[in-house]
């Protein structure tokens, strides 16, 4: 059909016809907000380079986790800052660790939010990588023991999620194996299984203190280039026991979602990353753009491509907006 016979404009002139034939929606139910727990009380540490997000003693942990779950968010995900690093990462599957201490202190307080767990060594070892080192290289194998370990301790301290970030070979069988052998059967396993070596990580590393003391982590994390190495990455998790498949970051890889969406039928989730996140903020504070329209626009974008949740450091402001009607 052509001009004067159709004419598009017509559906666009009235805003609840557009509502009506809007073909994607956003919902706060799409909502995962990562937080970030440290050791010590009454903690609200502000990380300069993600403005609006904080470093957390467990307290004020809750107490955020609470505004989340009244704005209807419907999960959160933890990453934690040890107080000692060392070379084998025991922070990070230690019975008393930050996480394992924050997943107690967030299922007490707010038991009706679903708790994610990042399951990585980075933030708990002094190299900084996400696996054990062994003569200057990350080892492979010799970390997905200590990848299931850690897993297994957030499980135990009553997490209702675990996501693997390591990028490990063979990490996701090893930890479902771990789980159901410890009667853990019902947890399931959101994978990081396409996660780029990205520059976009910059602030998050800041956030988490988890920069590589040496190289860096193209060994492990993949290619920006590739596109089919996602489909082999995400179909080698789901036959190890994915639950749901994760592509990290979200927004210059909205083709990978796509693809993704088209290939896989299980949950497909995406990360929407902290320099995404820090892009946005450092735009709005300059004055050149509107922070929480070009939020929701990208967070829209994600969900468009295929995306059945979204990590977002926007969730709470994303949350408010789409309570309002505003989106």
């Amino acid at each position: 059909m052509l001009f004067p016979d159709f004419r598009a404009r017509r559906l666009r002139d009235n805003s609840n016809f557009r509502r009506m034939i809007r073909e994607t929606t956003l919902l706060v139910d799409d909502l995962i907000l990562p937080l970030f727990a440290v050791e010590g009380k009454s903690v609200k540490k502000p990380i300069p380079s993600m403005p609006g997000h904080f470093h957390l003693s467990c307290d004020m942990l809750v107490k955020t986790v609470k505004e989340a779950h009244d704005l209807g968010i419907p999960a959160v995900m933890l990453f934690g800052l040890p107080e000692k690093k060392d070379p084998l990462g025991t922070g990070a599957y230690a019975h008393d660790g930050i996480v394992q201490k924050a997943i107690k202190a967030v299922k007490e307080s707010v038991p009706e939010i679903a708790v994610l767990t990042d399951v990585c060594l980075c933030q708990y070892t002094d190299h900084g990588h996400c696996g054990m080192v062994e003569n200057g290289k990350v080892d492979n194998d010799a970390s997905l023991d200590l990848l299931a370990r850690t897993a297994l301790s957030h499980a135990q301290s009553g997490a209702d999620m675990v996501a693997p970030s390591d990028m490990m070979d063979g990490r996701v069988g090893e930890i479902r194996q771990t789980l159901d052998e410890e009667g853990f059967s019902g947890i399931p396993i959101m994978s990081y299984a396409v996660k780029y070596a990205s520059a976009f990580y910059g602030p998050f590393r800041e956030a988490a203190d988890s920069t590589p003391q040496f190289g860096d982590r193209k060994t492990y994390q993949m290619d920006p280039a590739n596109a089919l190495e996602a489909i082999r990455e995400a179909t080698m998790d789901i036959e190890e026991g994915a639950d749901i498949i994760m592509v990290k970051p979200a927004l210059s890889y909205l083709d990978i979602i796509s693809r993704l969406r088209d290939e896989i039928d299980l949950p497909l989730a995406a990360y929407s990353v902290s320099g995404e996140y820090a892009m946005i903020k450092a735009g709005e504070m300059m004055g050149w753009i509107d922070g929480q329209k070009m939020v929701m626009e990208t967070l829209l974008s994600i969900k468009r491509a295929g995306a059945d949740m979204i990590l977002t450091y926007s969730a709470m402001e994303a949350a408010k907006a789409l309570n309002t009607r505003e989106y």
